[in-house]
Formats: C-alpha cells, structure tokens, sequence
C-alpha cells in the first residue's frame, strides 16, 4: 500500500465502514462480471455447483422446496459455519488474489499515479470491518482513498489504459470486473493450497449424523469462490448433505448485517435462538448476534487480538481440534439446561474479567 493510503487506512476503517455499505445498500450484486469496459475475457466466471440439501437423489426435488421454506420444523437446532477462516484458513489467498487483480488491471490513483496494494496489516483490519469483497473495494477507495477510483488498463495489463471511472455505474463495473478476475485467482490459489482447519471437518461429520441437528454454510464471498473451497476442503459427498448453503450471492446485504443468518434460519425453520454459528471475525460475530444466534469463535492469528467476548461471543477457542470441540460440548448444555445455556464450557477460553483485556 502506499504511503498516502497507510496514513489514512487505520482511522478510515475505524470510522466508515457504513459508508460503503450505504454506497451499495438495496443493490445486490450479480455473480457474473457485467459487459462493460472494464470486463475482459479474462474476467469470466464459471457456474457453480447448485447446493443440494442432507436427503436422498429420489426425493431432492422436493427437499429443495422444503429448504427454501421457513415452515420446515424437522430440526431441532443447527449448526452453521462461516468458510473463510473457519472451514479454511483463506483470508491470506483473498489478499493476495486481491493484489494480483489489482496488478494485472494495472490500477493507478490518479493523484500521484500510485499503484493499488493491500499489505498484510491492512487486510487484518479491512476483512474485520467490512464484509465482502465488493465492499471491501467500494470501501477502499470510498474511503481510504478519499473517493478517488484509479485508472486501469484492459487485457490484464495488454490493453489501452482506461480513464477512473465516473459515476456509479462506471464504478460498479470496475469493482465488478475485479471481483471476478480475484475469484478466478483465488480458485486457482484454493486448488492447490487450501487445508481445512483442524477438528473443523469432524465437527460438521458429528452435525451431520444427528437427524436433530441441521448443518449450513454462509459465507460473504461468492459462489464461484466458495464453491470451489467448499469441493476441495468437504468434498463432494460431504458438501451435498448440506442443508443450507447461503452466498454473498444470495442476499442484499453482507455481514455484519445479520441478514444471511436469519434467512438460513429461516430455510432451516429453526428458531434463531437454537442456533450456533461457528466464526472467525468481528464482523461475523456481529452478524450472528445481531441475529439471535449463538457464536462460538475459532480466531486465527490476525483475529486473535480482538476483544469477542466483549462484542457478544458465547465461546472462543484456537482451534476446534486443539480444544477437541465436539457437538456435545456445544448442543449438550442446550438440550439438558435450554437456550441460555453456557455453551463449550470446559474446552473454551475464559472470559477476561474486563472486556478491555486483551486475549
């Protein structure tokens, strides 16, 4: 990042986040890049795989109706997951997929012709302030660049320079077009690099083998780029007896609204209040509480320092596996003791007896 953007970047993010939002807010955005000037063939996306739910090929026809309908009861509780930082630690490849888009467009501010870097530091705070990778970008240049879009060049790089875009159109195709160029990386990226976090896939298998027990994803980032993450960590067979699998895709708004949370309980027909959301971040802990729902953090090392307990979370650990978190630690205290329950009691970090305290 340069020296203009990093001296800004701390207090930007600190106090803008909603800017962004706003800039977005009632437009949601589509998966594919728009054919504007700013796309290039090599912004293209794939289609992704539809997400079936946890039933047999006979009777999918139907279990998809029923997933989409807030009137399905067969359930008890539901056990959701976040992906980016809680199936697989993957936010360094989003920074660097970022970075290598914003390289191959070329982007340049025009004020002192400064090219377009997320540093590591930048990142940590960025990803726990907004959500999404569309907001991130609106809010990078909404914001920390004090509304200045940069200039880029067509054909990763080959092509004419283009002019920063004016207007919002202009500007969404720009972000548009880097959004789909970066999942494309990523994918790539993913396909040879991602492991999934430890204890995370023994957990979901226990979930997924109690009848009461609903299982889910929602996660902020695309489709085309969870998809991808969710085949090669899961697997297939693994991944199709999801119940619900909620994308950035498909709602109007990213976390930390709670948006994506409710409607998986509504899908699931589970009451809010019976559900645990497993998350790595500020921001999704926000969206799960502002939810209803419970929140057990599995923090990561540019997640460590922030105060969760502080902002609501009902447990943190390391790492699932580290603390050999098992569905009982979590469903157990509910079933035996109801909703207010303390939940992973023995395996979780103690509370700080201030939330000022640092973890």
């Amino acid at each position: 990042m340069t020296t203009k953007k990093t001296s800004v970047a701390l207090i930007a993010l600190a106090s803008a986040a909603a800017s962004a939002r706003a800039f977005t807010a009632g437009r949601p955005f589509s998966a594919s890049p728009p054919s504007t000037s700013a796309s290039s063939s090599a912004f293209r996306t794939s289609t992704p795989t539809p997400f079936l739910p946890r039933i047999s090929a006979s009777t999918s026809a139907s279990a998809s109706a029923s997933a989409s309908s807030s009137s399905n009861s067969e359930y008890d509780y539901a056990l959701i997951f976040d992906c980016d930082g809680v199936i697989v630690e993957t936010e360094e490849l989003h920074r660097l997929a970022y970075n290598a888009a914003f390289d191959a467009a070329d982007l340049r501010l025009p004020s002192d012709g400064s090219s377009v870097e997320w540093t590591v530091e930048y990142y940590d705070i960025l990803q726990n302030t907004v959500g999404g990778g569309k907001p991130k970008m609106f809010h990078h240049f909404l914001e920390t660049c004090g509304g200045e879009f940069p200039s880029y060049t067509t054909d990763e790089g080959r092509g004419e320079r283009r002019s920063p875009p004016e207007g919002d159109d202009e500007r969404r195709g720009l972000v548009d077009a880097l959004q789909a160029h970066k999942t494309e990386l990523y994918k790539r990226m993913i396909a040879e690099r991602a492991i999934p976090r430890p204890g995370v896939l023994e957990l979901m298998d226990e979930a997924l083998e109690d009848p009461g027990i609903a299982v889910g994803v929602c996660s902020a980032s695309t489709k085309a780029a969870v998809t991808k993450v969710l085949d090669v960590v899961l697997g297939e067979e693994r991944r199709v007896k999801l119940d619900v699998c909620i994308l950035g895709d498909d709602v109007s708004k990213l976390k930390p609204d709670p948006m994506i949370y409710r409607t998986a309980a509504e899908r699931l027909g589970v009451d809010p209040e019976k559900c645990v959301v497993v998350e790595d971040s500020m921001v999704g802990l926000r969206a799960a509480k502002g939810a209803g729902m419970k929140c057990l953090i599995t923090y990561t090392s540019s997640t460590s320092s922030e105060d969760f307990y502080g902002e609501g979370a009902d447990a943190k650990v390391p790492e699932l596996g580290e603390r050999d978190v098992t569905l009982e630690d979590i469903f157990g205290p509910l079933r035996e003791r109801g909703n207010d329950a303390q939940i992973v009691e023995e395996a979780r970090d103690p509370a700080p007896s201030s939330s000022s305290t640092s973890v």
